[in-house]
C-alpha cells in the first residue's frame, strides 16, 4: 500500500496543526503519548518533529512532507518544494517576526551600530548571512533559550529573537531596532516525493483541504427564506464569495400567490451580528447560522 510520511510540528504549532487537520477531515490522535501518532487514514504515517529540524528531514527524504515555519527553512537553507503557505487566524498560526533588539539604554540605534558587537540568537545561520550581506562584522553566538535575558543582563549587545507583538521583548526592557524576517507556517515536500505521482496527489489533497479549512476560519454559513417582493432588497445586504445561492422553495405555487425563495451565503462571522437585524427588517425569515469546516 502507498504511504506518505508526514511531519507534524511539535511545540507552539502542534495544537493548531492537529485542529486544522481535524477540520480538514483527518483525526490525529495520541500525539501527547507518542512521536508517531495515529491517524484515521491508512495512507498517512505521521511523525512529530521539532519545526527547527523539519525541513532537514523533508530535504533528506526521511519525511515526504511536513509543516514548519519559513524561518527554519531559511535557517537550514533547505532545498525543498514549497507546497503552500498556511496563514491561520488563530494566535498560534499567525505570522511571527524575527527582530533585532537591544537594551533600552543601548547606544545602538541602527543595525550598522552593531559593528564589532556580540549578538545572541537561535537563528545563527540566518543571522550570520544577514549581517554578512550588509558587510557588518559581528560576533554571533547560539542561544539555547532565555535569549532576552542575555541582552537585559549585558551578556550580549543584542539579540535576534522571534516575536508576534513585541510585548515579551518590551517586558524584558529591550527595544526593537529592526525587523529581519517575517515567518508563517509552510507545507513543504521532498522533491523526490513531489515527482512521485501518487505522493504528489496525496500532498495536493492535503494542501487543498488544509487551505479550505483555513478559508473557513472566522466564517459562517447563513440561510434564510425570503418572499419574492423582498428578494432584491435582501440580496443587496448579503456579502458573499461570489453571489448568494438562491433556490425556489417547493412547491413553486407560493402562499397567497407570492413565491418564496431560499437564500444561502458564506460571510465573515463578525458581520452576522449586524446583518441579521437588517435582514429581518427587510423581510427575511427563518434565518439559520451554522459553522463551517471548509470553504473550497
Amino acid at each position: 500500500m502507498n504511504e506518505l510520511k508526514l511531519g507534524i510540528p511539535k511545540g507552539s504549532l502542534e495544537a493548531a496543526t492537529i485542529e486544522l487537520f481535524r477540520k480538514s477531515g483527518w483525526k490525529i490522535s495520541g500525539i501527547d503519548r507518542s512521536y508517531f501518532p495515529s491517524v484515521d487514514d491508512k495512507s498517512l504515517r505521521c511523525n512529530v518533529i521539532r519545526p527547527q529540524e523539519m525541513s532537514r528531514y523533508v530535504e533528506n527524504g526521511s519525511l515526504d512532507a511536513g509543516i514548519t515555519g519559513k524561518d527554519w527553512i531559511e535557517e537550514n537553507e533547505s532545498d525543498i518544494h514549497l507546497v503552500a503557505e498556511l496563514v491561520y487566524s488563530k494566535v498560534s498560526f499567525k505570522p511571527v517576526r524575527w527582530v533585532l533588539a537591544v537594551p533600552q539604554d543601548s547606544p545602538v540605534q541602527k543595525i550598522e551600530d552593531l559593528k564589532g558587537k556580540k549578538v545572541a540568537t537561535e537563528m545563527v545561520n540566518f543571522t550570520r548571512r544577514y549581517f554578512s550581506k550588509l558587510k557588518i562584522p559581528v560576533e554571533i553566538e547560539f542561544s539555547w533559550g532565555a535569549t532576552e535575558a542575555k541582552a537585559a543582563e549585558g551578556l550580549v549587545d543584542a539579540i535576534v529573537e522571534v516575536t508576534e507583538t513585541g510585548s515579551t521583548i518590551r517586558a524584558h526592557g529591550l527595544r526593537i531596532v529592526a525587523e529581519l524576517l517575517q515567518s508563517s507556517p509552510q507545507l513543504i515536500a521532498n522533491h523526490k516525493a513531489w515527482k512521485d505521482g501518487w505522493k504528489r496527489q496525496k500532498i495536493e489533497q492535503i494542501r487543498l483541504l488544509l487551505q479550505g479549512a483555513l478559508a473557513a476560519e472566522n466564517k459562517v454559513g447563513i440561510k434564510m427564506n425570503v418572499a419574492e417582493p423582498n428578494l432584491d432588497k435582501v440580496i443587496k445586504l448579503i456579502p458573499s464569495i461570489t453571489a448568494p445561492t438562491i433556490a425556489t422553495l417547493y412547491p413553486a405555487a407560493a402562499l397567497h400567490g407570492v413565491k418564496w425563495f431560499s437564500v444561502e451565503s458564506v460571510i465573515s462571522e463578525d458581520e452576522v451580528r449586524d446583518l441579521i437585524p437588517r435582514l429581518i427588517e427587510n423581510g427575511a425569515v427563518g434565518i439559520i447560522e451554522y459553522p463551517l469546516n471548509k470553504v473550497i
